[in-house]
């Protein structure tokens, strides 16, 4: 007993959620629709009518009146998307393709039709019950304080109004068919908000394929942060060292702190170009050939040493093996590497400048290809307390070999005349001979 009471009680309490009230509009602009088709069907079956055609072919036209209409409206392919807005905003359903776009696709329009062809069914028979719980309830209402005698409350059934408490009996009809109206239309509601997402929305495949483009479209963005922060993150770390050194000369040698400073602009320039590069990508990713853009390679790398080179660092550059035949995806990420390692070694070496020295190896052979970045670490105990804090460097170099399926060495390394840190980055490649 106690279970029917709180299964009653939790009905009942339905009346009171702005949400089956939406539901009841939604349905009632189903039964709007129904409408609209039986007015035009009343004006074409009159037509039919005057043609004097013989009762089985007037038969036939009524049922493709009635019929064919909503299938053609249903399969054109703006349907499911209205649809789905009106589902979304009355019926509080959630797709997991946001927003639900036009139908596509031959089995997205005969899903769309059947949903269409649903909503219609069920807003007619909301609709009608409406329009009788509304107009025969605002006269059940009205009964107990009109004349005795009146005999028009109930179309069809001969009633004589007392005009007493003896009619209190339509009143209470009255609202008892009103909280039923509401309590179908909340349950009919419910069945359409239930059934929506599976048959307005998408199916297993398109689910997957949805799914895929959106890896690809994380994957993306992924990437450009990573080349956002790799080149950026070394120009201003340029632009941060530059900046010192050219603090501490400013009195005593101008002509360097000039040449710091064309330096600081150098690369500053050059950083908002990649951050203007990268964010016009992120806001154009949905153009088709947004992404198509050409990025620096390998053979850029003189322009990433000269530029190192501007701010006091020296850097030692050893190289061996045809850079040039390495493949062009290869080249670009070996190309984020080494900048990420110099990057790196420029922010967590703790040395000026002046007193840095960088030694750099690119070597490739049948084995593949090695990037080896070396520096000096003030810390002579544990070197890796001077690059563990990087934030997202060392992570961002990982990812990009484990695309290419590469191995990482980072860590202090011994060396007789001073402790040091190194990146070791190897990459399996074949190389292409032309």
């Amino acid at each position: 007993m106690h279970e029917v009471t709180r299964r009653v009680w939790r009905a009942i309490s339905c009346l009171w959620r702005p949400s089956t009230y939406l539901r009841w509009v939604y349905l009632l602009l189903g039964a709007a629709l129904v409408l609209a088709f039986i007015l035009v069907g009343s004006a074409l079956g009159a037509v039919v009518s005057d043609l004097g055609l013989p009762k089985v072919a007037t038969s036939t036209i009524w049922v493709l009146m009635g019929l064919v209409p909503p299938i053609v409206l249903g399969l054109l392919p703006a349907v499911r998307e209205v649809e789905g807005i009106a589902v979304e905003s009355l019926l509080a359903v959630r797709f997991e393709e946001r927003p639900l776009g036009p139908a596509r696709t031959w089995p997205q329009r005969r899903r769309t039709t059947v949903w269409f062809c649903l909503h219609l069914l069920a807003g007619g028979i909301v609709g009608i019950l409406s329009t009788i719980v509304f107009g025969l309830g605002a006269i059940w209402l009205a009964a107990p304080f009109r004349s005795p005698g009146a005999r028009d409350v109930v179309p069809g059934w001969s009633y004589d109004v007392h005009g007493d408490w003896t009619d209190l009996w339509m009143p209470a009809a009255a609202i008892g068919g009103l909280v039923g109206l509401f309590l179908l239309s909340a349950a009919v509601g419910a069945l359409l908000a239930y059934l929506a997402p599976r048959v307005l929305g998408p199916t297993a495949a398109e689910r997957i394929e949805l799914l895929e483009k959106q890896t690809a479209t994380l994957a993306e963005r992924n990437r450009l942060a990573r080349e956002l922060h790799d080149s950026v993150g070394h120009a201003l770390s340029l632009v941060t060292i530059q900046a010192a050194a050219a603090r501490r000369v400013l009195a005593s040698d101008p002509e360097f702190a000039e040449t710091a400073l064309a330096a600081m602009e150098t690369s500053a320039r050059a950083a908002l170009a990649d951050l203007d590069h990268v964010l016009g990508l992120l806001r154009d990713d949905r153009r088709p050939g947004s992404r198509t853009t050409p990025q620096t390679t390998l053979g850029g790398l003189d322009r990433l040493v000269d530029a190192t080179r501007a701010g006091g660092i020296t850097i030692e550059v050893e190289r061996s093996g045809a850079l040039d035949q390495l493949p062009a995806a290869v080249s670009r990420e070996a190309y984020r590497i080494v900048q990420e390692g110099l990057t790196n070694a420029i922010r967590h070496a703790g040395r000026p400048a002046g007193e840095l020295t960088v030694h750099l190896s690119i070597c490739l052979d049948a084995s593949g290809l090695r990037l080896v970045v070396t520096n000096p670490v003030t810390n002579p105990v544990s070197g890796t307390s001077d690059h563990s804090g990087g934030g997202r460097g060392l992570a961002g170099i990982r990812e990009r070999v484990a695309v290419l399926r590469g191995s990482v060495d980072a860590g202090p390394v011994a060396r007789p005349d001073d402790p040091g840190w190194q990146l070791a980055v190897r990459l399996p490649v074949s190389v292409t001979k032309g």
